[in-house]
């Protein structure tokens, strides 16, 4: 990118060499107008005179085809500089928009990646609860076998007792025990 101080010294410069070329075409046209006195004075020729009012012509129309090329060039010169500032401004108007985007994207990647920690933390808040309540079901299940276990000989051994002594529970207000009491629990 070319900078606006950089296209402004350069237009400067070429003003300068346009200007100074113009008082050289100047003074060559004075010197002319100079030469063509002394030369009056020195009665030349009518075809010398004509040949020297010919180049000064021609040295005036040079002059009037350099003042229109310095003109034209100043206006394309304008006119680069207005589209340089143009697209400077466009240029800084879509960085801004960049960095707004690329900031937004951001934030919303932190939020995402917060949000992932907290459920993430959150899973292995469960996932330990769920463990715990997975130990605590296990030591049940343990105490059923053993309470099944247990039951299980309880029933073997009141098998094996007189009928009297099974009778004789009831009226203490113990319902007869019945071989299924239990077994709801301990069936395999």
């Amino acid at each position: 990118m070319v900078d606006g101080s950089t296209d402004l010294e350069t237009y400067r410069v070429v003003h300068q060499q346009l200007q100074d070329l113009v008082l050289m075409q100047q003074q060559q046209v004075e010197s002319f107008g100079e030469m063509i006195r002394n030369r009056e004075e020195e009665s030349v020729r009518a075809k010398m005179y004509d040949d020297v009012v010919k180049e000064l012509e021609n040295e005036r129309l040079e002059h009037a085809k350099t003042k229109a090329l310095l003109s034209k060039e100043s206006e394309k010169l304008q006119f680069a500089l207005g589209e340089v500032e143009i697209l400077t401004k466009q240029l800084e108007r879509e960085k801004k928009a960049f960095e707004n985007a690329l900031e937004s994207i951001k934030n919303k990647t932190l939020k995402e990646l917060n949000k992932n920690d907290k459920l993430k933390s959150k899973c292995n808040d469960i996932e330990s609860k769920i463990e715990k309540q997975e130990d605590i079901l296990s030591s049940k299940e343990d105490q059923i076998k053993e309470l099944c276990h247990q039951l299980a000989k309880q029933k073997a051994t009141l098998k094996y007792r007189p009928f009297s002594l099974l009778s004789a529970t009831a009226p203490l207000g113990l319902p007869p025990s019945s071989p299924e009491d239990g077994s709801r629990l301990c069936s395999p």
